[in-house]
């Protein structure tokens, strides 16, 4: 039987056919492992079914015991626990391929005898921290948009310095003062082994905020001159770096001295190697071509206030796409009740956000495209990339793109057999857990028209610098989220099928808003355009009166010359 755990990415245990209760038992215990390191929103059952579970495979282990001595050696082996992970196939490098888990998690499962605890501990520190300040990481649009000169990459990069030492700050304090005890013990209801342990995961990430969005600040640099390839390097040598580490790491004292260290070490480490490739290449290819101050052509310097007032909108979306996930299981485990029920539809969750996500998620990013290329962006005037590309090239690269992304999605999960065979051969569930996948996968295949729709208006709004429109959008995706939540089980859907739904209408509800701010933004500038055309026909039709009396004021003056001259004759 194969089981989830872990925090966001794919991470599967495969063990040796067992039991029906030591089947239930790993399963029970990967359900765990996501419910608490799922975010802000999480399941108050979790820590009682944790210690359940506990007092029942302590109980099991007496009566067990003969059983244990009568396996062979190789029997053994078998049974012992193999971690694998995978990385999500998409091009969205932003906690995909950059944040993947995976490998970290396995740094703490096989050291310690207490790993489902650490997992918790540390899953929970991390999606915490992702929720607080990963929204630095969207910084990535300030320099793919504002940063045409020395002066505004200074601007943008002290920007990221202020930012992560309110992060460091804000860190110390959850770590060390009862702000910490309220949220992490209190809110998510843990017990104070795994609340201390959290803490102290917490205090180990504080200075994580502050190099990944000094990385993703230079990526955006490379994003605006076009170096997408360098930035997609970058990301892979993030995610091989830290298998590499763990790998290291696992085989030094720190296994028996702190094993949460080898995970955040590993993470610090990736961060690094991907802050050092894009800061490398700044410097190699862009640094020397820009200009110490953006010239008017441009707009003149960008300002803090203008940064900051792009990226809050910006932020305060994904900050929403993070916790939305967390209130989909908390929903959809309360309205089952806590029952097994409940445990099963997590668990299926837990399975398909990663793999419907693959087909679509990558569209994301579809939102750069137009300030990197829309010749209408002065910026871009001082990028020269020899390319022309127009409105109607990126119209039909953007419906290529989502042709492409619901074919994928189609073929691989209405296909007959596909969508089983990824589940049960590279997740490693079983058949019966993979039949349960089926319909939430299937609702994913709709998942790219809003997504696609969300990204290329984002990115027109970002050319034009009109994000503050797009802010709305999020506080209306967490309403239609939580409605649907609620209204759903009266129509009789619950489980899996529930938690996917909701998040389809989420998203549909953020798309139309989203659509609705750029109609209003469209016609304003319609409107701005038609006026600005009146006031120049206006001064083509007023130019000829104005140069006849100019020409007959000179006219005047010549003949009082002449006037003159003979006057000075005659005398």
């Amino acid at each position: 039987m194969g089981t989830l755990c872990g925090n966001g990415p794919l991470v599967f245990v495969r063990s040796a056919p067992g039991t029906p209760g030591q089947n239930a038992e790993v399963k029970s215990q990967a359900v765990i492992k996501d419910a608490c390191s799922s975010g802000p929103e999480r399941s108050t059952d979790c820590s009682r079914t944790m210690q359940k579970q506990n007092a029942d495979k302590k109980a099991r282990s007496s009566s067990s015991s003969q059983e244990h001595l009568m396996k062979t050696s190789s029997a053994e082996d078998e049974k012992r626990t193999q971690v694998h992970f995978s990385l999500r196939v998409t091009n969205r490098w932003h906690d995909d391929l950059l944040h993947d888990t995976s490998a970290l998690n396995r740094g703490i499962a096989a050291v310690k005898e207490d790993a489902v605890e650490m997992l918790a501990s540390y899953g929970l520190a991390y999606s915490l921290m992702k929720f607080f300040t990963g929204p630095m990481s969207d910084f990535k649009n300030v320099g793919l948009v504002f940063v045409n000169s020395k002066r505004d990459r200074t601007k943008a990069v002290l920007c990221m310095v202020v930012a992560g030492t309110v992060a460091i700050v804000f860190h110390t304090l959850i770590a060390y003062t009862n702000l910490g005890y309220y949220i992490i013990n209190k809110l998510h209801h843990v017990d104070e082994s795994v609340g201390s342990k959290t803490r102290k995961a917490f205090l180990y990430l504080a200075a994580f905020p502050l190099l990944d969005a000094m990385a993703w600040t230079h990526a955006g640099i490379l994003l605006k001159h076009k170096h997408s390839l360098l930035v997609g390097c970058a990301s892979i040598s993030d995610v091989v770096a830290q298998i590499v580490f763990v790998g290291i790491l696992l085989h030094s004292h720190l296994e028996c001295v702190e094993p949460m260290l080898i995970p955040i070490l590993s993470l610090y480490m990736g961060a690094l190697v991907r802050f050092t490739i894009v800061g490398l290449g700044y410097y190699k290819i862009i640094h020397d071509n820009i200009p110490e101050s953006s010239g008017p052509e441009v707009g003149g310097d960008a300002t803090i206030k203008k940064m900051l007032s792009f990226w809050w909108p910006l932020a305060l979306i994904l900050a929403t796409q993070r916790i939305s996930r967390p209130i989909v299981n908390l929903f959809v485990s309360r309205d089952l009740k806590g029952s097994t029920a409940a445990t099963e539809a997590v668990a299926v969750l837990t399975a398909t956000y990663p793999v419907g996500h693959m087909p679509y998620g990558w569209l994301t990013e579809l939102r750069a495209v137009y300030p990197a290329f829309d010749k209408n962006n002065p910026s871009n005037k001082l990028v020269n990339s020899g390319t022309f590309v127009t409105k109607s090239h990126i119209k039909r690269f953007t419906f290529v793109c989502l042709a492409l992304s619901i074919t994928l999605c189609f073929m691989v999960f209405w296909a007959p057999h596909i969508s089983e065979s990824i589940l049960v051969d590279i997740i490693g569930v079983d058949h019966a857990f993979a039949e349960l996948c089926i319909t939430p996968l299937r609702i994913f295949s709709f998942f790219p028209i809003p997504v696609t729709i969300r990204a290329h208006l984002t990115g027109w709004l970002m050319t034009l610098k009109k994000t503050f429109v797009l802010a709305p959008s999020s506080v209306l995706r967490i309403i239609v989220l939580i409605s649907s939540l609620i209204v759903l089980p009266y129509m009789g859907v619950h489980g899996a099928t529930l938690g996917v739904g909701s998040l389809l209408a989420g998203f549909l509800g953020e798309s139309a808003m989203v659509a609705i701010a750029a109609c209003y933004v469209y016609r304003k500038q319609k409107k701005k355009k038609d006026s600005d055309e009146d006031m120049t026909i206006d001064g083509e039709d007023s130019a000829p009166m104005n140069e006849v009396r100019s020409r007959g004021r000179m006219d005047d003056i010549v003949e009082l010359r002449e006037e003159d001259e003979e006057e000075l004759d005659e005398d």
